[in-house]
């Protein structure tokens, strides 16, 4: 990769410096934390620890100050208009619920419909299936093809003025799919119908324009990003912002409140009641700082020729077949190995010190699409090499060898 090495970028992650032969090939279930990220947590909670907003001492105005500053940052890196538009949560799934409770259950009737692709993480299925459920709306499944790809064909015939909400992942967690939402969005909106993009596992890696796309909600977690868990991130336009209500009440998200009524401080403010996680917010603008001084273009050609070794390597091992061979696809590769339950798999890959991900990977309908109780899973970043790819099919070669 042009101007920093995979190896050189090994060292900014401290993980790797304690466990130096690891393998790490779970990236689309988290991100490791590079060094900066890790220090800026620390150095708050050291230095500049206080809680926000509501502090006259300047501690807490220091710490809201980086609190809000990670707050335009974060809609900068978006393309948004507003850091208004920027809402934070506890992760993708957490913003999902609350597009799903708040912005769409007040508007579903009887009759109505939500979209979702049937590729989608449980985290983007579940909610619009709990409010369908409470409204007496339809779920409807954008079906896809065994190469784990879009019909589009039948999704434009979908589209008719009964939906309501049109929700679907960037990338597939577990086949890797790059869906192309730019279109869908376009086309969801020749119809009125609004959109929700989960970028859970695309946020890290490629270039995000929320208004360039018109998107009117983007999802992602702040863990797979290189930040900490339990921060994450909800773009949402600022008229539906507006319009919808709380889910979750409390302290810091009100106006003004008596025993008789309460009223909300507008958005974002009024979405995040309590003591939201600080530091997590101030650790995720350190790791946008991370993503920033990256290559964009050499980071996604890195990952690109990541995905094409693993495939062509794994494709010559007999009896393994993958899950998921769309044209666009992601450095994330499932497959499964004759005669071999997935978690005999990773266990074997574990003792090699190869770390991969073994089972439905949240994502049950797509396995039951597929005929299989679970797959195995390698995801890649920037800090993987082609050797890890090397000692992944070597392995996996050996494991074949021993249970047949």
């Amino acid at each position: 990769m042009p101007g920093l090495s995979p190896l050189e970028l090994r060292q900014q992650f401290p993980i790797f410096s304690h466990h130096p032969g690891l393998a790490y090939l779970d990236n689309a279930a988290t991100l490791q934390k590079p060094r900066s990220v890790i220090d800026g947590l620390t150095a708050f909670y050291e230095r500049e620890n206080a809680n926000i907003h509501r502090g006259i001492y300047n501690l807490s105005a220091q710490a809201t100050q980086k609190y809000e500053q990670v707050r335009r940052k974060v809609a900068e890196w978006l393309g948004a208009a507003s850091p208004h538009s920027i809402v934070y949560t506890s992760g993708t799934t957490a913003g999902i619920n609350l597009v799903a409770q708040s912005f769409l259950e007040p508007r579903l009737q009887p009759g109505d419909e939500v979209l979702i692709s049937a590729m989608e993480h449980h985290a983007n299925l579940i909610p619009w299936q709990m409010a369908c459920k409470k409204k007496g709306a339809r779920l409807c499944i954008i079906p896809m093809n065994r190469a784990g790809e879009l019909d589009m064909a039948r999704f434009r015939e979908m589209l008719s003025g009964r939906v309501k909400m049109l929700a679907v992942t960037h990338i597939s967690n577990t086949l890797g799919t790059i869906n192309p939402v730019e279109e869908m969005i376009h086309l969801a909106h020749q119809k009125g119908i609004p959109v929700l993009v989960d970028g859970a596992q695309s946020a890290a890696h490629f270039a995000i324009d929320v208004q360039a796309w018109d998107v009117d909600f983007f999802a992602f977690s702040g863990h797979k990003l290189f930040g900490p868990t339990g921060i994450g991130i909800l773009y949402g336009k600022k008229a539906h912002l507006k319009a919808m209500e709380p889910i979750n009440y409390g302290g810091d998200m009100i106006r003004n409140v008596t025993f008789e009524e309460t009223t909300f401080a507008p958005p974002p403010q009024r979405f995040e009641a309590g003591t939201t996680h600080i530091a997590g917010v101030i650790g995720l603008g350190y790791a946008i700082d991370f993503i920033r001084q990256l290559d964009q273009k050499a980071v996604r050609a890195h990952l690109k020729e990541l995905g094409r070794q693993a495939r062509e390597q794994l494709r010559e091992i007999p009896g393994l077949r993958f899950i998921g061979e769309a044209k666009e696809s992601s450095a994330i590769v499932s497959f499964v190995l004759d005669q071999v339950h997935p978690h005999d798999l990773a266990t074997f890959l574990s003792a090699e010190d190869i770390a991969v991900r073994a089972g439905h990977h949240c994502t049950q309908p797509v396995m039951d699409f597929y005929g299989i109780p679970g797959s195995t899973r390698a995801s890649f970043a920037i800090y993987n090499t082609p050797e890890e790819i090397n000692r992944l099919a070597v392995q996996v070669r050996e494991v074949q060898k021993f249970f047949s």
